[in-house]
């Protein structure tokens, strides 16, 4: 008997849709319009380098347009696929709905190793991609705004959005064509860190709920929480130093494409970082014992596992190995669905990826509200709130002489009272409320529904519905 086949990324995708319609009420013909991928452009382009014409291959695929702009990353890999391309677009498409920005979902790639090319070298080529792309509207304020993605930056952002500026020299919302920007180039404060934050929200508020906490068999607060995280890139990186810094939780194994390190006392996660972009991988940190094997780590104990990196790292190979009770999905499609069937089976809880990573899109809708505005969170407010904060206190501490009550407000109080919410304050704040706000959604359709059996069940029912209800308002 031949071992079952693995289902591709896509085919992931389209199982875990098909399993959440199943148990809703939609016509035939309004699922697959939800399902289908609306257009996939392919380019090809060439640049000349090093003395000589070097033709690239991208794509920029638009799942669905029930809102506009669509919104979506562009990632620079050797992987980049149609195939890839298009389920990240569904994907975002759900992410965008559950979290409730008003965007449709998108996605674009670049098949090419960014590292083997130098910073002068890679500017041509993005400028060239982007150049084909604006002029197909496929970057465009109103209509569809790329993000950084795996093996792209702010830096990347910055080149895409002067390139869309030079195209169209009286666009006045011309920065809004692109998110995740540098600060001095439109960007937003904590879009950097967006997704990571994003992800120790999620788990801060799933540890908010008992009766979910007790479906992992997990009971208390973060803090002191085993956690192992794979990959160390942006998104891994944030949410592995927030969760150890901030909320008391043990990273006792990271894992890089060169092996993992593991040190059940806690590993330093800047320390770690810092090592990786001096040397390109762990091997040789001191911070941990080093395993070449990084894959088998994955099957090691822990609390909490997050998959940060890239898709199908847990499958149908090693997922009756997985020991955690808690997986929180950082990356996009890390579970193969074949694998989501052995580890529900399990009782394990998997924290869906088009919620908990939904982080990134949240405040890459703050930056297109602010570039749309043309004015920085925070600016028209932060002293006017720090004025009428300052009122009270001198009040407080007047009535206070005045009935000789002899009682002060302690320094560290005044200090974080009287100061005004700038943009960071802001933006952390509207993310923390969109991924409580998202979660209860999801956990309310969880726990009501006995034919909801598990979170991603729920969030993609969550999602479909939204997409469904704008839809129908089109008329459709």
């Amino acid at each position: 008997m031949s071992a079952p086949r693995e289902p591709s990324f896509r085919q992931s995708v389209d199982l875990m849709f098909d399993r959440a319609v199943k148990v809703m009420d939609l016509s035939p013909g309004l699922e697959e319009k939800i399902r289908v991928c609306n257009s996939t452009y392919t380019v090809r382009f060439g640049v000349r380098l090093r003395g000589q014409i070097f033709t690239f291959t991208g794509y920029r695929s638009v799942h669905s347009e029930h809102m506009e702009p669509v919104k979506g990353g562009i990632r620079y890999a050797m992987s980049v696929n149609q195939d890839e391309v298009e389920a990240l677009a569904a994907l975002m498409t759900y992410k965008c709905a559950v979290v409730e920005t008003p965007f449709g979902g998108s996605k674009g790639g670049l098949r090419i190793d960014p590292r083997e090319w130098d910073e002068h070298e890679l500017e041509l080529i993005t400028r060239r991609f982007t150049y084909e792309l604006v002029k197909r509207d496929l970057i465009n304020p109103a209509q569809n705004v790329p993000a950084p993605d795996m093996g792209t930056s702010e830096r990347e952002m910055a080149w895409m959005a002067d390139q869309y500026r030079r195209m169209n020299t009286t666009d006045i919302n011309a920065s809004a064509c692109v998110t995740g920007k540098p600060l001095n180039a439109g960007g937003i404060a904590g879009r950097v860190e967006a997704t990571g934050r994003g992800v120790q929200y999620a788990l801060r508020e799933f540890f908010r709920h008992p009766t979910d906490m007790a479906e992992a068999g997990l009971t208390g607060t973060l803090d002191g929480k085993r956690v192992i995280v794979q990959g160390l890139g942006n998104v891994g990186y944030h949410a592995a130093l927030f969760l150890s810094k901030e909320d008391g939780a043990i990273i006792t194994a990271i894992i890089e494409r060169d092996g993992a390190l593991i040190n059940e006392n806690g590993l330093n996660v800047q320390a770690v970082r810092d090592w990786l972009t001096e040397h390109g991988g762990v091997k040789g940190c001191p911070e941990g014992r080093y395993v070449e094997d990084g894959a088998k780590v994955l099957e090691e104990p822990c609390d909490i596992l997050i998959p940060a990196a890239m898709e199908g790292v847990i499958h149908l190979g090693n997922a009756d190995r997985i020991k955690a009770p808690l997986i929180i999905e950082a990356a996009n499609g890390p579970v193969t669905a074949g694998a989501d069937e052995i580890l529900r089976k399990k009782g394990v809880v998997i924290i869906p990826d088009l919620y908990a990573n939904a982080g990134g899109v949240t405040v890459s809708y703050f930056e297109w509200v602010k570039n749309l505005s043309h004015i920085r969170f925070g600016r028209m407010q932060r002293r006017y709130e720090e004025g009428r904060n300052r009122l009270l206190v001198e009040e407080l501490e007047r009535l206070s002489a005045d009935r000789g009550l002899g009682w002060t407000l302690s320094p560290n109080f005044k200090d974080q009272f009287l100061r005004g919410a700038g943009e960071l304050e802001l933006v952390r704040s509207g993310l923390d409320d969109t991924m409580r706000s998202a979660y209860q959604a999801i956990a309310e359709v969880w726990r009501s529904r006995d034919d909801v059996p598990d979170m991603r069940m729920a969030a993609y029912v969550v999602a479909i519905d939204r997409v469904a209800k704008s839809y129908r308002s089109k008329g459709l």
